[in-house]
Protein backbone atom coordinates (compact mmCIF):
# COMPACT_ATOMS: atom_id res chain seq x y z
CA UNK A 1 0.00 0.00 0.00
CA UNK A 2 1.35 3.42 -1.06
CA UNK A 3 1.65 5.88 1.70
CA UNK A 4 2.36 10.11 1.77
CA UNK A 5 5.65 10.79 3.16
CA UNK A 6 5.22 13.04 5.85
CA UNK A 7 6.88 16.06 4.37
CA UNK A 8 5.20 15.90 1.11
CA UNK A 9 2.50 18.21 1.85
CA UNK A 10 5.02 21.03 2.49
CA UNK A 11 7.15 19.84 -0.36
CA UNK A 12 4.62 20.25 -2.79
CA UNK A 13 3.02 23.70 -1.14
CA UNK A 14 7.29 24.63 -1.54
CA UNK A 15 7.08 23.92 -5.39
CA UNK A 16 3.81 25.75 -5.95
CA UNK A 17 5.04 28.94 -4.00
CA UNK A 18 8.31 28.77 -6.06
CA UNK A 19 6.45 28.44 -9.63
CA UNK A 20 4.13 30.99 -8.65
CA UNK A 21 6.89 33.30 -7.88
CA UNK A 22 8.36 32.75 -11.10
CA UNK A 23 5.36 33.20 -12.97
CA UNK A 24 5.17 36.24 -10.84
CA UNK A 25 8.78 37.95 -12.18
CA UNK A 26 7.85 36.69 -15.35
CA UNK A 27 4.48 38.63 -15.58
CA UNK A 28 6.23 41.67 -14.35
CA UNK A 29 9.30 41.82 -16.77
CA UNK A 30 8.83 44.25 -19.33
CA UNK A 31 8.70 42.78 -23.29
CA UNK A 32 10.60 44.64 -25.45
CA UNK A 33 10.79 44.89 -29.15
CA UNK A 34 14.21 44.40 -30.88
CA UNK A 35 13.69 47.80 -32.41
CA UNK A 36 13.70 49.08 -28.75
CA UNK A 37 16.71 47.64 -27.22
CA UNK A 38 20.06 49.85 -27.42
CA UNK A 39 23.18 47.81 -28.94
CA UNK A 40 25.68 47.00 -26.68
CA UNK A 41 29.04 48.15 -27.81
CA UNK A 42 31.79 45.40 -28.62
CA UNK A 43 35.36 46.36 -28.11
CA UNK A 44 37.04 43.46 -29.61
CA UNK A 45 40.68 42.61 -28.86
CA UNK A 46 43.17 41.82 -31.66
CA UNK A 47 45.30 39.09 -31.60
CA UNK A 48 47.48 40.68 -33.86
CA UNK A 49 47.37 37.79 -36.49
CA UNK A 50 45.26 38.95 -39.16
CA UNK A 51 43.95 35.67 -40.74
CA UNK A 52 42.81 34.85 -36.81
CA UNK A 53 41.01 38.02 -36.08
CA UNK A 54 39.05 38.01 -39.72
CA UNK A 55 37.82 34.14 -38.86
CA UNK A 56 36.80 35.18 -35.20
CA UNK A 57 35.02 38.29 -37.20
CA UNK A 58 37.72 40.74 -36.05
CA UNK A 59 38.97 39.31 -32.89
CA UNK A 60 38.02 38.15 -29.70
CA UNK A 61 35.17 39.52 -28.04
CA UNK A 62 35.55 39.86 -23.98
CA UNK A 63 33.41 37.09 -22.44
CA UNK A 64 33.37 34.72 -24.91
CA UNK A 65 33.98 31.57 -24.71
CA UNK A 66 36.06 29.95 -28.08
CA UNK A 67 36.22 26.10 -29.18
CA UNK A 68 39.49 25.59 -30.77
CA UNK A 69 39.80 21.82 -32.86
CA UNK A 70 42.41 20.36 -34.31
CA UNK A 71 44.38 16.91 -35.11
CA UNK A 72 47.48 16.44 -32.71
CA UNK A 73 50.23 18.30 -34.01
CA UNK A 74 48.45 20.54 -36.43
CA UNK A 75 49.35 23.95 -34.94
CA UNK A 76 46.81 24.40 -31.95
CA UNK A 77 49.12 25.46 -29.40
CA UNK A 78 51.66 27.45 -31.60
CA UNK A 79 49.04 29.47 -32.92
CA UNK A 80 47.33 30.50 -29.13
CA UNK A 81 50.71 30.92 -28.22
CA UNK A 82 51.12 33.37 -30.91
CA UNK A 83 47.50 35.50 -30.43
CA UNK A 84 48.88 35.80 -26.36
CA UNK A 85 51.86 36.55 -27.00
CA UNK A 86 50.92 39.64 -29.41
CA UNK A 87 48.29 40.25 -26.60
CA UNK A 88 50.83 40.40 -24.05
CA UNK A 89 52.91 43.02 -26.04
CA UNK A 90 49.76 44.92 -26.67
CA UNK A 91 49.55 45.56 -22.86
CA UNK A 92 46.69 42.99 -22.22
CA UNK A 93 46.78 40.68 -19.49
CA UNK A 94 46.53 37.24 -20.57
CA UNK A 95 47.19 33.48 -19.02
CA UNK A 96 48.08 30.27 -20.53
CA UNK A 97 46.77 27.07 -18.79
CA UNK A 98 48.35 23.55 -19.83
CA UNK A 99 46.87 20.37 -19.02
CA UNK A 100 49.07 18.41 -21.06
CA UNK A 101 52.38 19.78 -20.79
CA UNK A 102 54.86 21.19 -18.54
CA UNK A 103 55.77 25.18 -18.02
CA UNK A 104 59.09 23.91 -19.34
CA UNK A 105 57.61 22.44 -21.97
CA UNK A 106 55.68 25.18 -23.10
CA UNK A 107 58.43 28.04 -22.69
CA UNK A 108 60.59 25.81 -25.19
CA UNK A 109 57.92 25.97 -27.49
CA UNK A 110 57.60 29.83 -26.67
CA UNK A 111 61.23 30.47 -27.22
CA UNK A 112 60.72 30.07 -31.17
CA UNK A 113 57.77 32.39 -30.89
CA UNK A 114 58.02 36.51 -30.63
CA UNK A 115 59.85 37.47 -27.19
CA UNK A 116 56.47 38.65 -26.06
CA UNK A 117 55.31 35.31 -25.96
CA UNK A 118 58.12 34.64 -22.96
CA UNK A 119 56.22 37.13 -21.16
CA UNK A 120 53.06 35.31 -20.95
CA UNK A 121 52.30 34.14 -17.29
CA UNK A 122 51.98 30.11 -17.46
CA UNK A 123 49.86 27.27 -15.33
CA UNK A 124 50.33 24.13 -15.37
CA UNK A 125 47.11 22.76 -13.86
CA UNK A 126 44.42 19.79 -14.61
CA UNK A 127 42.43 20.68 -11.54
CA UNK A 128 39.39 22.59 -12.41
CA UNK A 129 39.10 24.46 -9.32
CA UNK A 130 42.79 25.79 -9.33
CA UNK A 131 42.29 26.49 -12.70
CA UNK A 132 38.98 29.06 -11.50
CA UNK A 133 41.07 29.97 -8.96
CA UNK A 134 43.75 31.30 -10.42
CA UNK A 135 41.72 32.83 -13.20
CA UNK A 136 39.72 35.08 -10.40
CA UNK A 137 42.93 35.96 -8.98
CA UNK A 138 45.03 36.85 -11.89
CA UNK A 139 42.00 38.39 -13.78
CA UNK A 140 43.27 38.19 -17.28
CA UNK A 141 42.07 39.44 -20.53
CA UNK A 142 42.28 36.73 -22.48
CA UNK A 143 42.89 33.06 -21.31
CA UNK A 144 44.07 29.75 -23.08
CA UNK A 145 43.17 26.40 -21.55
CA UNK A 146 44.96 23.88 -23.24
CA UNK A 147 42.92 21.96 -23.18
CA UNK A 148 39.33 21.51 -21.69
CA UNK A 149 39.93 17.59 -21.93
CA UNK A 150 42.43 17.48 -19.29
CA UNK A 151 41.01 19.65 -16.64
CA UNK A 152 38.46 17.54 -13.78
CA UNK A 153 35.88 18.78 -11.72
CA UNK A 154 36.71 17.05 -8.03
CA UNK A 155 33.23 17.48 -7.65
CA UNK A 156 32.18 14.52 -9.91
CA UNK A 157 32.98 11.23 -10.33
CA UNK A 158 34.77 9.58 -13.76
CA UNK A 159 38.10 10.73 -16.12
CA UNK A 160 39.18 13.82 -17.41
CA UNK A 161 37.74 14.10 -20.39
CA UNK A 162 34.24 12.14 -20.41
CA UNK A 163 31.18 13.13 -21.08
CA UNK A 164 29.97 14.71 -17.28
CA UNK A 165 33.08 16.29 -16.78
CA UNK A 166 33.58 18.24 -20.21
CA UNK A 167 30.45 19.29 -19.78
CA UNK A 168 30.67 20.50 -16.14
CA UNK A 169 33.84 22.10 -16.37
CA UNK A 170 33.06 23.92 -19.72
CA UNK A 171 30.00 25.53 -17.90
CA UNK A 172 32.15 26.67 -14.79
CA UNK A 173 34.33 27.90 -17.04
CA UNK A 174 31.73 29.52 -19.00
CA UNK A 175 30.26 31.32 -16.29
CA UNK A 176 33.30 32.73 -15.24
CA UNK A 177 34.12 34.08 -18.15
CA UNK A 178 31.11 36.04 -18.78
CA UNK A 179 30.81 37.51 -15.03
CA UNK A 180 34.23 38.64 -15.20
CA UNK A 181 34.00 39.58 -19.39
CA UNK A 182 37.19 37.01 -19.86
CA UNK A 183 38.09 36.05 -23.46
CA UNK A 184 38.79 32.35 -23.11
CA UNK A 185 39.98 29.83 -25.76
CA UNK A 186 39.27 26.39 -25.21
CA UNK A 187 41.70 23.89 -26.76
CA UNK A 188 39.94 20.77 -27.72
CA UNK A 189 40.64 17.46 -28.97
CA UNK A 190 38.94 15.65 -32.24
CA UNK A 191 38.34 11.97 -32.95
CA UNK A 192 39.53 9.86 -35.58
CA UNK A 193 36.72 11.39 -37.93
CA UNK A 194 38.12 14.70 -37.79
CA UNK A 195 34.88 15.73 -34.99
CA UNK A 196 35.64 17.32 -32.10
CA UNK A 197 35.40 15.36 -29.43
CA UNK A 198 33.26 15.51 -26.32
CA UNK A 199 29.57 15.76 -25.80
CA UNK A 200 27.81 17.64 -28.43
CA UNK A 201 26.56 20.44 -25.67
CA UNK A 202 30.06 21.70 -25.87
CA UNK A 203 29.77 23.03 -28.97
CA UNK A 204 26.15 24.04 -28.21
CA UNK A 205 27.74 26.31 -25.10
CA UNK A 206 30.32 27.83 -26.44
CA UNK A 207 29.96 31.49 -28.66
CA UNK A 208 32.20 29.64 -31.70
CA UNK A 209 33.80 26.57 -33.16
CA UNK A 210 36.79 26.83 -34.84
CA UNK A 211 38.43 24.14 -36.86
CA UNK A 212 42.22 24.29 -37.41
CA UNK A 213 43.05 21.51 -39.82
CA UNK A 214 45.53 20.50 -42.27
CA UNK A 215 48.00 17.74 -43.32
CA UNK A 216 50.90 17.39 -40.54
CA UNK A 217 53.24 16.60 -43.68
CA UNK A 218 52.81 19.83 -45.58
CA UNK A 219 53.15 23.00 -44.54
CA UNK A 220 49.86 24.71 -44.54
CA UNK A 221 47.20 24.68 -42.89
CA UNK A 222 43.76 26.50 -42.83
CA UNK A 223 41.49 27.92 -39.76
CA UNK A 224 37.70 27.69 -40.48
CA UNK A 225 34.79 28.35 -38.11
CA UNK A 226 32.26 26.09 -37.70
CA UNK A 227 30.20 28.33 -35.65
CA UNK A 228 30.29 31.92 -34.75
CA UNK A 229 28.11 34.49 -32.57
CA UNK A 230 30.16 37.66 -33.65
CA UNK A 231 30.65 37.11 -37.19
CA UNK A 232 30.12 35.02 -40.47
CA UNK A 233 30.73 31.38 -40.75
CA UNK A 234 31.90 31.93 -44.24
CA UNK A 235 35.29 32.97 -43.51
CA UNK A 236 38.92 30.85 -43.19
CA UNK A 237 42.43 31.23 -43.24
CA UNK A 238 45.38 29.68 -44.39
CA UNK A 239 48.42 29.42 -42.84
CA UNK A 240 51.80 28.13 -43.30
CA UNK A 241 54.09 26.21 -40.91
CA UNK A 242 57.71 27.44 -40.62
CA UNK A 243 60.60 26.52 -37.97
CA UNK A 244 59.67 30.37 -36.59
CA UNK A 245 55.78 29.31 -35.84
CA UNK A 246 52.55 29.84 -38.00
CA UNK A 247 53.11 32.46 -41.12
CA UNK A 248 49.95 34.24 -42.70
CA UNK A 249 50.09 33.00 -46.46
CA UNK A 250 47.91 36.25 -47.56
CA UNK A 251 48.33 35.48 -51.64
CA UNK A 252 48.20 31.25 -51.51
CA UNK A 253 46.71 32.39 -55.00
CA UNK A 254 50.05 33.11 -56.17
CA UNK A 255 51.94 30.61 -54.90
CA UNK A 256 49.57 27.72 -56.13
CA UNK A 257 49.22 29.06 -59.50
CA UNK A 258 53.15 29.72 -60.12
CA UNK A 259 53.21 25.58 -59.16
CA UNK A 260 50.50 24.40 -61.00
CA UNK A 261 51.62 21.80 -63.74
CA UNK A 262 50.68 22.16 -67.44
CA UNK A 263 50.69 18.27 -67.62
CA UNK A 264 47.18 16.48 -68.96
CA UNK A 265 44.98 15.97 -65.47
CA UNK A 266 45.83 19.43 -64.26
CA UNK A 267 43.30 22.39 -63.42
CA UNK A 268 43.01 25.77 -61.16
CA UNK A 269 40.07 25.63 -59.76
CA UNK A 270 38.92 29.44 -58.92
CA UNK A 271 37.25 28.91 -55.15
CA UNK A 272 35.73 31.12 -53.03
CA UNK A 273 37.07 30.91 -49.07
CA UNK A 274 34.29 33.06 -47.91
CA UNK A 275 34.71 36.62 -48.85
CA UNK A 276 38.10 35.09 -50.11
CA UNK A 277 38.64 34.26 -54.01
CA UNK A 278 41.40 31.29 -53.56
CA UNK A 279 43.13 29.63 -56.79
CA UNK A 280 44.18 25.75 -56.22
CA UNK A 281 45.52 23.20 -58.37
CA UNK A 282 43.71 20.00 -58.58
CA UNK A 283 45.10 16.99 -60.23
CA UNK A 284 43.68 13.69 -61.42
CA UNK A 285 45.37 10.38 -62.21
CA UNK A 286 43.27 7.83 -63.91
CA UNK A 287 44.86 4.37 -64.27
CA UNK A 288 43.65 1.17 -65.41
CA UNK A 289 42.29 -1.16 -62.36
CA UNK A 290 43.77 -4.54 -61.46
CA UNK A 291 41.07 -4.71 -58.49
CA UNK A 292 37.75 -6.21 -58.87
CA UNK A 293 36.11 -2.52 -57.55
CA UNK A 294 38.24 0.24 -58.46
CA UNK A 295 39.55 2.93 -56.22
CA UNK A 296 38.39 6.02 -55.81
CA UNK A 297 40.78 8.12 -53.52
CA UNK A 298 40.82 11.83 -52.70
CA UNK A 299 42.46 14.33 -50.87
CA UNK A 300 41.42 17.91 -50.34
CA UNK A 301 37.62 16.73 -51.34
CA UNK A 302 34.75 14.36 -50.44
CA UNK A 303 34.72 11.25 -52.12
CA UNK A 304 30.96 11.63 -52.32
CA UNK A 305 31.48 14.37 -54.37
CA UNK A 306 34.17 12.76 -56.49
CA UNK A 307 31.43 9.82 -57.00
CA UNK A 308 28.97 11.70 -58.12
CA UNK A 309 31.05 13.96 -60.55
CA UNK A 310 32.03 10.81 -62.19
CA UNK A 311 28.69 9.50 -62.51
CA UNK A 312 27.90 12.83 -64.08
CA UNK A 313 30.48 12.70 -66.27
CA UNK A 314 30.23 8.60 -67.69
CA UNK A 315 26.51 9.86 -68.44
CA UNK A 316 27.07 13.18 -69.99
CA UNK A 317 30.49 13.94 -70.67
CA UNK A 318 31.07 10.82 -72.50
CA UNK A 319 34.03 10.04 -70.81
CA UNK A 320 33.54 6.55 -68.47
CA UNK A 321 36.08 5.46 -66.24
CA UNK A 322 34.40 2.40 -64.73
CA UNK A 323 36.86 -0.28 -64.86
CA UNK A 324 39.88 2.51 -63.76
CA UNK A 325 41.18 3.92 -60.61
CA UNK A 326 40.82 7.48 -60.73
CA UNK A 327 43.13 9.70 -57.69
CA UNK A 328 42.21 13.32 -57.07
CA UNK A 329 43.80 15.57 -55.06
CA UNK A 330 43.74 19.05 -54.33
CA UNK A 331 47.81 20.26 -54.36
CA UNK A 332 48.74 22.23 -51.22
CA UNK A 333 46.78 20.22 -48.69
CA UNK A 334 44.10 22.71 -48.98
CA UNK A 335 40.58 21.84 -48.51
CA UNK A 336 37.85 22.70 -50.50
CA UNK A 337 34.23 22.09 -49.91
CA UNK A 338 31.87 24.33 -52.13
CA UNK A 339 29.95 22.91 -54.97
CA UNK A 340 32.41 25.01 -57.35
CA UNK A 341 34.74 22.47 -57.32
CA UNK A 342 32.95 20.06 -59.70
CA UNK A 343 33.56 21.40 -62.68
CA UNK A 344 37.43 21.37 -61.54
CA UNK A 345 37.02 17.42 -60.48
CA UNK A 346 35.02 16.71 -64.18
CA UNK A 347 37.98 18.97 -66.29
CA UNK A 348 41.05 17.40 -64.52
CA UNK A 349 39.56 13.70 -64.85
CA UNK A 350 38.71 14.11 -68.38
CA UNK A 351 41.78 15.38 -68.99
CA UNK A 352 43.78 12.72 -67.22
CA UNK A 353 41.57 9.78 -68.84
CA UNK A 354 42.23 11.31 -72.73
CA UNK A 355 45.84 11.93 -71.77
CA UNK A 356 45.06 15.18 -73.21
CA UNK A 357 46.31 18.55 -71.55
CA UNK A 358 43.69 21.44 -71.23
CA UNK A 359 43.75 24.24 -73.43
CA UNK A 360 45.96 27.29 -72.55
CA UNK A 361 47.20 25.35 -69.29
CA UNK A 362 46.83 26.53 -66.20
CA UNK A 363 43.74 26.35 -67.14
CA UNK A 364 40.92 28.08 -64.52
CA UNK A 365 37.29 26.74 -63.96
CA UNK A 366 34.56 27.00 -61.90
CA UNK A 367 31.12 25.73 -61.58
CA UNK A 368 28.40 22.96 -60.35
CA UNK A 369 27.17 20.15 -62.02
CA UNK A 370 23.43 19.27 -62.02
CA UNK A 371 22.64 15.76 -62.43
CA UNK A 372 21.26 16.42 -66.32
CA UNK A 373 24.29 17.62 -67.30
CA UNK A 374 24.10 21.18 -67.30
CA UNK A 375 26.72 23.21 -65.62
CA UNK A 376 25.23 25.86 -62.73
CA UNK A 377 25.71 29.19 -61.59
CA UNK A 378 27.77 29.05 -58.65
CA UNK A 379 28.33 32.28 -56.02
CA UNK A 380 30.74 35.43 -56.55
CA UNK A 381 31.62 34.77 -60.40
CA UNK A 382 33.44 38.22 -60.55
CA UNK A 383 35.20 37.93 -57.29
CA UNK A 384 36.99 34.46 -58.79
CA UNK A 385 37.51 35.67 -62.74
CA UNK A 386 39.20 39.17 -61.59
CA UNK A 387 41.59 36.58 -59.07
CA UNK A 388 42.45 34.21 -62.41
CA UNK A 389 42.90 37.22 -64.25
CA UNK A 390 44.94 39.09 -61.49
CA UNK A 391 47.12 35.89 -61.75
CA UNK A 392 47.54 35.95 -65.53
CA UNK A 393 44.91 33.01 -66.24
CA UNK A 394 42.74 34.58 -69.02
CA UNK A 395 39.77 32.81 -70.67
CA UNK A 396 38.17 30.68 -67.40
CA UNK A 397 35.83 28.10 -67.75
CA UNK A 398 32.55 29.27 -66.13
CA UNK A 399 28.75 28.68 -65.78
CA UNK A 400 26.90 30.88 -67.82
CA UNK A 401 26.40 35.01 -67.03
CA UNK A 402 29.53 34.75 -65.17
CA UNK A 403 31.07 37.51 -66.86
CA UNK A 404 32.35 38.69 -70.00
CA UNK A 405 36.16 37.76 -68.98
CA UNK A 406 34.87 34.14 -68.50
CA UNK A 407 34.40 31.05 -71.68
CA UNK A 408 30.89 30.40 -70.57
CA UNK A 409 29.28 26.74 -71.22
CA UNK A 410 25.53 25.82 -70.49
CA UNK A 411 26.46 21.93 -69.95
CA UNK A 412 29.74 19.88 -69.18
CA UNK A 413 29.88 18.42 -72.61
CA UNK A 414 30.42 22.68 -74.25
CA UNK A 415 32.79 22.98 -71.01
CA UNK A 416 34.62 20.02 -72.51
CA UNK A 417 35.09 20.73 -76.11
CA UNK A 418 36.00 24.23 -74.46
CA UNK A 419 38.96 22.54 -72.39
CA UNK A 420 39.81 19.64 -74.50
CA UNK A 421 42.00 19.92 -77.88
CA UNK A 422 39.88 17.29 -80.45
CA UNK A 423 43.62 17.46 -82.71
CA UNK A 424 44.75 15.23 -80.01
CA UNK A 425 43.78 11.14 -80.02
CA UNK A 426 43.03 9.35 -76.52
CA UNK A 427 43.87 6.55 -75.48
CA UNK A 428 41.74 3.47 -76.52
CA UNK A 429 41.18 2.12 -73.08
CA UNK A 430 38.91 5.34 -72.36
CA UNK A 431 35.83 5.27 -73.46
CA UNK A 432 34.42 8.55 -74.66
Amino acid sequence: MEERSPGGGSDARGRTARATGTRARAAAAPLLALSEIARAPVSRLQTGIGEFDRVLGGGLVPGSLVLLGGSPGIGKSTLTNMALGNLAGAGHKTLYVSGEESAEQVRLRAERLSPSALEVPVLAETDLDAVLDAISSHAPSVCVIDSVQTLRCGELSGAPGSVGQVREVAARIMDLAKARSIAVVLVGHVTKDGALAGPRVLEHLVDCVLQFEGERERPYRELRALKNRFGSTNEAGLFEMRQGGLVEVLDASARFVAEATRAPGSVVLAAMEGSRPLLVEVQALVAPSELEQPRRVVSGLDRNRLALVLAILGRHGGVGVGGHDVFVNVVGGVRVDEPGVDLAIALAVASAARGVALKGSPCGCFGELGLTGELRWVGHPERRLAEAARHGLSGTIAPAGSGEQAREAATLRQALSLALSASRTRPASVAA
